[in-house]
């Protein structure tokens, strides 16, 4: 009988082609991934029967009730939205802009934040509602 005499290197297993795949993968869900952007307040929306979800990245403005505007969890002044808008548009040439408006707000503030918006170049403008269940 022939014994068969096997080098002990021989049973290791080269792991290199499994790591490229897993980094591979990572990557592949890393640029795949959509983030979810906030405004960085708490905002009591208005109901509406109407209404309907956006699922595209956005840019988000917050009016408060107190008339604090936010953008990027940074609370601005409304001159200051213009110059904001146009930046983040550079970055998102897709995007649109959602007023999530606190449902006591004031309507001149909202009327002044549209304004601002339109000057900066975007014509999408929506305003964020709850959907209304009735």
């Amino acid at each position: 009988m022939k014994r068969i005499h096997r080098n002990p290197e021989d049973g290791n297993i080269d792991l290199t082609p499994m790591l490229d795949v897993v980094f591979i993968l990572l990557i592949f869900f890393i640029v795949t991934t959509s983030f979810v952007r906030e405004t960085g307040v708490d905002i009591n929306r208005p109901s509406a029967a109407t209404a309907e979800k956006k699922s595209k990245g956005n840019i988000l403005i917050a009016i408060k009730p107190n008339g604090d505007i936010w953008i990027d969890n940074r609370n601005i002044d409304i001159r200051a939205i213009r110059a904001n808008i146009q930046s983040l548009k550079a970055r998102f040439p897709q995007s649109s802009v959602i007023i999530q408006s606190d449902q006591d707000a004031r309507t001149g503030t909202l009327v002044k934040v549209m304004d601002q918006i339109r000057l900066a170049g975007v014509q999408n403008i929506s305003i964020a509602a709850s959907v209304d269940s009735r």
